[in-house]
């Protein structure tokens, strides 16, 4: 599998790598945590680095890049722990946009491409699960309008953001509606609350609850009950950028591990002399290699039939589920009590691979989703 890098792409991976290391050290992210992101941040990385528009056509202000442009850029963030959602709005919700198409679609894409909105999607729901196929949520059609009933939980994002997409079942089936958040006592007729809170791992995310929300016709996006192949596309490429986000977390922990193992001293000597220790860093070191390799493989088949990319991807996120819990336990248990602290990074980077493990899917659903796929006919 030949994944060198372009000229351009390796362009992008050290640009960002600088830009992140002299604006976005941990107590930037620690700001940006208790105020649920960076504006001034999310601008430079629309306009100054093209990175909201990395995946999208130029027509609509991207660069025309793809999969692979995405997990650079994931991977960098992960490993400065950024917790702007790029993948939830530049990733998951632009997928979807582009792929919907449209007027409203495309000026929208533009909005994203240069930093100017952030779009998420409302699809986990409490009775429905990882299913996101038979949503609970419901729209019906009045008149020249859509009626939106229902809650969505755990929605990453959506307390700073513009739009929310969010799926419901019609009479036709799944389908996915454009709710402009920003429209208080407008388009969704006040109909619209949500109930924000913050992460385990510092990010913000907001219980939503649509009672009686009116949108226009045009909220639908694509086909009436036609959204499902879309909606899986999106999930799995979000999955995919995550687990390449989560790459750059465990080469940062097992980095800072490393280091801090040669640092400190145990009856006269450092405890990285100590071959036990030795062998749990080379155990890491592993789990992170393989679960780099798994990205790679993912992101080469997202362009892939539907079976093909879901085998890739529930592979990859499988394995850097795995690798996520052992690497980060592992870095706890190595830097001893001071692990779990609020002051030292591998605590911070711990908790955000720890929820790595359950999104866009638990490592449980994609270990059942890669067997039901390659079981024997």
């Amino acid at each position: 599998m030949d994944f060198t890098l372009t000229a351009e792409q390796t362009l992008l991976r050290d640009g960002l790598t600088r830009f992140l290391a002299t604006r976005y050290d941990l107590a930037a992210s620690r700001v940006a945590a208790r105020t649920g992101g960076r504006p001034d941040i999310w601008r430079a990385f629309g306009q100054d680095l093209g990175l909201l528009g990395a995946a999208l056509p130029e027509e609509v202000g991207g660069t025309g890049g793809g999969p692979v442009e995405v997990m650079i850029i994931a991977e960098a963030l992960g490993h400065a722990l950024v917790v702007e959602p790029f993948v939830d709005t530049a990733v998951v919700a632009a997928g979807l946009l582009r792929r919907a198409g449209g007027g409203v679609a495309a000026a929208l894409l533009e909005r994203i491409a240069a930093g100017d909105a952030v779009v998420v999607l409302a699809a986990a729901e409490a009775e429905t699960g990882d299913d996101w196929r038979t949503p609970a949520t419901t729209a019906v059609r009045d008149g020249d309008d859509w009626v939106l009933d229902g809650s969505k939980i755990v929605v990453v994002g959506a307390p700073t953001s513009n739009y929310l997409i969010v799926t419901a079942t019609t009479a036709a089936g799944p389908s996915a509606f454009l709710l402009d958040v920003d429209a208080v006592g407008g388009a969704v007729g006040g109909a619209l609350t949500m109930h924000p809170y913050r992460t385990v791992d510092d990010r913000w995310a907001a219980d939503v609850d649509l009672v009686g929300a009116r949108v226009p016709a045009d909220a639908l996006l694509g086909e009436d009950g036609g959204a499902w192949p879309s909606i899986e596309q999106a999930r799995d490429e979000g999955a995919a950028a995550v687990c390449a986000e989560a790459v750059g977390c465990m080469r940062k922990v097992l980095a800072d591990t490393v280091e801090y193992c040669k640092q400190r001293y145990q009856f006269g000597q450092p405890i990285a002399a100590f071959q036990v220790l030795q062998h749990r860093m080379v155990d890491m070191y592993m789990e992170v290699e393989q679960s780099a390799a798994a990205v790679q493989l993912a992101v080469l088949n997202l362009d892939g039939d539907a079976a093909t990319r879901a085998r890739a991807v529930s592979a990859a996120k499988a394995t850097v589920g795995r690798a996520a819990r052992f690497v980060g336990q592992s870095a706890v248990q190595l830097h001893g009590g001071m692990g779990m602290t609020e002051e030292l990074a591998i605590g911070h980077y711990f908790k955000r691979l720890t929820t790595m493990q359950y999104e866009f899917g638990s490592t449980d659903a994609h270990l059942a989703r890669h067997a039901r796929i390659t079981a024997p006919r």
